[in-house]
């Protein structure tokens, strides 16, 4: 019979294992990882390309060529794309975020020869169609003012632009940057990002030895390698601010409230015992700030805390909408949050409890081959080894409550942090 007064066995988590990949180096340039795993005749390819030659002046130059990457070649229009990937049942998409641009590519791997001259067609001879531009400008304009209707979404604009300026990670689009857009601007940036000699390539899934094959000579043979052009990367601008922000909404009913300053990246030593910290403070349902804040004050339905790392930066934000009247008394319970963890050593049981949500997290997220890759793929643009998920456990595991007063003393500081609050203040 089930016993169901004591609880299960424990069993810590001492390690979790990633699967290393092949990695090869194209005749054009192009890096490949392969990870072969999976019962399923099923393959993900993804091409992805650093983000290059950003121009204040364009803001929303690299989401549109993103956005309209799949949108026509020379040869073919956008709907004998769409129809030839839906006949053979695969799936091809493009993907846009501040550091990349990617296309991925999920099909069967018997179909893999009737997709993937599709892929390389758009990655030779992408058109940029004006009038698929000219659908995309207006869709994204409507969506743009529906967007900034909401208060978070202008909080969480507002605090980037604070952290980062005019770059691309603060990046402020308006709807006349849509009506500026020119399509020779997506040709050229499309000319001086999308090529073989800053691409790097994820296959995963079932691979076979001819699957890999057949991609390295097709890429090979039918994407011919062009030189980088000396345009140099984004620059990042990054601003130490204790700026306050206030966006005030009469009507509102709601503050959408953002706390944020720059921290450290995922390559930083501190970085996994700094994630602990976080969890303690706002990383999961069960942390302090939704205790006290959500559960016991009731001023939230959420908040939450989290460390953002890009390739080239990294911030550490909070984040809640509550009820207008309790804008101030939700700033204050936050400062006494973090006071807490600056001066109270956390209890034994409340660390572990932390702990086994983080790993357990980790190792849970790790499910199948595609997760695999992109575990890799996360550490890989951050400058860093599969080792690193070793590290990550270590120090986890090893964290004392001693540990945590000293980074909360060292990375949290609540009167460094820039503060937007958007909505009836």
């Amino acid at each position: 019979m089930l016993n169901r007064i004591n609880p299960p066995v424990f069993h810590p988590i001492e390690n979790i294992n990633i699967l290393s990949p092949e990695s090869f180096k194209l005749s054009n340039g192009a890096k490949l990882f392969v990870f072969s795993a999976g019962e399923q005749d099923l393959v993900r390819i993804q091409w992805v390309f650093n983000n290059r030659s950003f121009q204040k002046d364009k803001p929303v130059l690299h989401a549109a060529l993103s956005a309209n990457l799949m949108e026509g070649t020379a040869k073919h229009s956008s709907a004998v794309i769409a129809e030839s990937i839906d006949y053979y049942g695969a799936f091809l998409y493009p993907e846009f975020s501040y550091d990349h641009i990617s296309l991925n590519l999920i099909t069967i791997s018997k179909h893999l020869d009737k997709v993937l001259p599709i892929v390389i067609d758009i990655l030779n001879n992408a058109a940029f169609p004006q009038q698929e531009l000219n659908t995309y400008c207006r869709n994204a304009k409507q969506g743009l003012k529906i967007s900034l209707k909401k208060n978070d979404v202008v909080a969480r604009r507002e605090l980037n632009h604070a952290l980062f300026g005019k770059s691309i990670y603060g990046v402020k689009a308006e709807e006349e940057d849509y009506d500026a857009l020119q399509r020779t601007d997506l040709v050229s940036l499309f000319e001086d990002q999308i090529h073989p000699s800053d691409c790097t390539i994820f296959l995963s899934g079932k691979v076979a030895g001819p699957v890999a094959d057949y991609l390295i000579q097709s890429l090979e043979k039918q994407w011919h390698a062009k030189e980088l052009s000396k345009v140099n990367d984004s620059v990042i601008e990054v601003r130490e601010t204790t700026d306050k922000i206030v966006v005030q909404r009469e009507k509102a009913l709601q503050t959408a409230i953002r706390l944020g300053k720059l921290s450290i990246g995922r390559d930083h030593p501190d970085f996994p015992s700094l994630q602990v910290v976080n969890a303690l403070l706002g990383g999961f349902f069960g942390s302090r700030l939704m205790a006290n804040i959500r559960e016991d004050k009731g001023y939230t339905y959420g908040i939450g805390s989290h460390l953002v790392s890009l390739q080239k930066a990294a911030y550490w934000i909070i984040a809640t909408e509550v009820g207008a009247e309790f804008t101030s008394p939700t700033l204050k319970e936050i400062e006494y949050e973090m006071g807490r963890l600056q001066q109270e050593a956390v209890s034994t049981e409340e660390l572990s409890l932390v702990k086994n949500y983080l790993l357990g997290s980790l190792l849970g997220s790790v499910n199948d081959v595609f997760s695999h890759a992109d575990k890799f793929r996360q550490v890989y643009f951050s400058g860093l080894s599969l080792d690193y998920y070793d590290y990550y456990t270590e120090q986890v595991n090893g964290m004392t409550p001693e540990d945590v007063l000293s980074l909360a003393n060292t990375y949290l500081d609540f009167d460094k942090m820039t503060q937007v609050l958007v909505g009836r203040v």
